[in-house]
């Protein structure tokens, strides 16, 4: 299915893949949705897994691929369809001969459908094309040993381009016994109507606060408490989010935005100078996405701030009333815009970054003279 010497594109850069999570943090309620299923003997063929982007949906569709595999389908033929022995987790042993060829792509009950690689251009497909979808052809038409289940996992059904959908809802209008598939998407008002017409959804949320603490200390056991908190704040209930933050030393550049802000109105020039150099290096590219992120946040939090019109936080002064909510709104949705419109046609980084911390400076002054 793919090159084995090829990066995979459905993980996340400086992450585990999710095949090889040993655990799911979070979305027991569309965990058990799943056990209730099986256990009813109504098992839906398809199944639309959604939410934001590295909350786990890849791993949930990755821990129930596992365990459907694990679990011969004449188990669920009890009386009535109903299971006689109910399964009362997904949990499933990685070291199983099984679990092992699951890891290495090598199950044949086992078809993983995602953007493929170019050996040519040496990136992936932008999209998953109709040539990737047909290959589940082969695989539907090649028996089984044990005669059992074949799992579909499809990361991301949002990369499915017009031609590859279609000929994916051909399956999903008629599947193949014992078939299910579990399509990842973090946006599915764009997949066709008729593809989320034929799958059961199972709607994941971000994580909450503790099962993202939970997550990073696990993940990042060596990580200081206080780091791990300002990742969970930063990442909004991702845990993709918080490891790529992480791995572009995240924390630090957050808390250089914060120190920025907190010399406003007169902003330190020269470290601002400094930050803006820092940012504009080749190579930097994903940086500098984080830090307007970042930026973004900050201008926000502002926003709110001045519009409870509360005294007593650091961020009172620079927004003491509703009108400096609204000027710092207006700000949040134009500022790092027009950087990112700059460097989209290629204007020079450092300018643009150094000119919008400026302008965000003047408007500090305004708006902490509007009291």
């Amino acid at each position: 299915m793919s090159d084995e010497t090829a990066p995979e594109s459905d993980r996340a850069p400086d992450a585990p893949h999710p095949r090889a999570a040993q655990r799911l943090f979070g979305h027991a309620p569309a965990e058990a949705e799943l056990l209730a299923a099986v256990a009813a003997g109504r098992l839906h063929h398809a199944w639309l897994i959604t939410g934001p982007p590295g909350i786990g949906k890849a791993t949930l569709a990755w821990r129930t691929a596992r365990f459907l595999l694990d679990r011969p389908v004449a188990v669920e033929a009890g009386l009535f369809g109903a299971d006689p022995t109910p399964p009362a987790t997904l949990d499933s042993d990685h070291d199983s001969p099984r679990g092992r060829r699951i890891t290495a792509l090598s199950e044949p009950g086992l078809f993983l459908l995602r953007r493929g690689w170019d050996d040519k251009t040496r990136r992936h497909h932008a999209v998953i094309t109709v040539d990737e979808v047909r290959a589940l052809k082969g695989f539907f038409s090649l028996s089984l040993p044990d005669g059992g289940r074949r799992v579909v996992i499809v990361d991301s059904a949002d990369d499915l381009n017009p031609s590859a959908a279609n000929a994916l809802l051909k399956l999903l209008e008629e599947p193949p016994a014992n078939a299910c598939f579990l399509l990842v998407s973090h946006q599915p008002s764009r997949l066709l109507p008729t593809i989320r017409s034929r799958c059961r959804r199972l709607a994941c949320a971000p994580l909450a606060a503790d099962v993202m603490q939970q997550a990073l200390s696990a993940l990042l056991p060596d990580l200081e408490t206080s780091d791990r908190e300002a990742l969970a704040t930063s990442a909004g209930g991702s845990i993709g989010a918080a490891l790529r933050i992480h791995a572009l030393d995240g924390i630090d550049l957050g808390r250089a935005v914060g120190r920025l802000v907190a010399t406003m109105p007169g902003v330190d020039r020269m470290q601002a100078l400094a930050l803006s150099a820092s940012l504009a290096q080749p190579g930097s590219e994903e940086r500098r996405t984080l830090f307007l992120h970042f930026v973004d946040d900050t201008l926000a939090g502002l926003a709110r701030q001045g519009a409870r019109a509360s005294t007593g936080s650091p961020q009172s002064a620079l927004a003491p009333s509703p009108s400096a909510a609204r000027r710092w709104a207006e700000a949040q949705q134009t500022e790092t815009q027009r950087v990112r419109r700059g460097l989209a046609v290629n204007l020079d980084a450092q300018a643009l970054i150094l000119d919008m911390v400026l302008r965000i400076d003047r408007l500090a002054a305004l708006c902490a003279a509007d009291r």
